[in-house]
């Protein structure tokens, strides 16, 4: 189903999500307390970007930030709710090797990312930080190896083993996953595969005699969730079963992975074309059967040992959060 997964972890940079536009906040100076003094946090300056294609701006010192230990200063506080560390946020982010001065990457003006709160994979100094901020606030975070990318630094993106990180954060949004859909039951049309769920167990999913694979995907909702609509590039938490519709035997389930669920961006062809076209516009909380014929999924390559080229896929998915 899926053909990539990028999150923000020891190795990678965040993936992409929704366009999102920040509010005018003009030019930020950090408050004074004695550990940010101490550490040249509060010297830092930020200003908003000067068009819409740009990050905002962040000056400072080369050399002039070295924390031991994760520091933060929150530049502007947002009046949103109070992160308590099990939400899944939306933030636009920008860091900086706080060695040489240099940008290392950002999501600004458009690509906003989504993270877990509760991911351990996550740079712990950053999840640390966001923990406790409310919900559009401005913060400014300082981590030190130890809380970012360890002794071995990251070469990939030009970050020594000694290297303090410089991350200007704008929290947008947060939500907590659901564990299961829950909505409204929707009767499905007739003829089309049914679905049993078991709690914790992959979904039992049954083809019905003399079924004919559909020349397009076929997106229908079993419950109707009533979260907000999901959009392309945002990133989504579902739990899934996929079957071949020749036989009804199940190739894949988040119910066997450690977690239970699966994410992704969705909307962006980061999975088969399937799962794209049915999933965009559903509400979170839903249920959604899906049957794809072979050219909206793995078309005639398959994807061996278990999916054939030709093959029609049926998958039940609950979306659980979109982020």
């Amino acid at each position: 189903m899926s053909r990539t997964r990028t999150v923000l972890s020891r190795g990678v940079a965040v993936a992409a999500a929704a366009a999102l536009t920040l509010s005018a906040c003009g030019t930020e100076e950090a408050p004074q307390s004695p550990a940010a003094a101490s550490s040249g946090l509060a010297d830092v300056t930020v200003a908003d970007a000067a068009d819409d294609a740009t990050t905002p701006e962040v000056e400072f010192d080369p050399g002039s930030i070295s924390v031991e230990e994760t520091e933060n200063i929150v530049l502007s506080e947002g009046d949103g709710e109070e992160l308590t560390g099990s939400e899944l946020i939306s933030f636009d982010y920008a860091i900086f090797s706080a060695t040489s001065g240099e940008e290392l990457g950002s999501s600004y003006p458009a690509n906003a990312v989504g993270l877990d709160l509760q991911d351990e994979t996550v740079l712990p100094g950053l999840t640390s930080a966001l923990t406790g901020q409310t919900i559009g606030s401005r913060v400014l975070v300082a981590l030190p190896p130890k809380d970012a990318f360890g002794e071995g630094g990251n070469p990939q993106l030009g970050v020594e083993a000694d290297d303090t990180l410089l991350f200007l954060v704008d929290i947008l949004s947060a939500m907590t996953p659901l564990t299961a859909a829950e909505g409204t039951a929707v009767e499905a049309k007739a003829g089309l595969p049914t679905v049993e769920m078991t709690e914790g167990e992959p979904a039992a999913i049954t083809i019905p005699e003399g079924f004919e694979d559909p020349d397009e995907t076929v997106s229908q909702l079993l419950i109707e969730g009533e979260g907000a609509e999901v959009k392309a590039g945002q990133m989504l938490r579902v739990a899934y079963t996929g079957v071949t519709a020749k036989d009804g035997e199940i190739f894949d389930s988040s119910a066997n992975s450690p977690q239970g669920y699966a994410e992704f961006p969705i909307g962006v062809g980061r999975v088969i074309q399937g799962w794209d076209k049915g999933l965009v516009g559903k509400k979170v909380g839903s249920r959604v059967l899906l049957v794809i014929p072979a050219d909206e999924g793995y078309g005639e390559q398959g994807s061996p040992p278990n999916i054939e080229g030709g093959d029609t896929l049926v998958f039940v998915v609950d979306v659980l959060a979109a982020y």
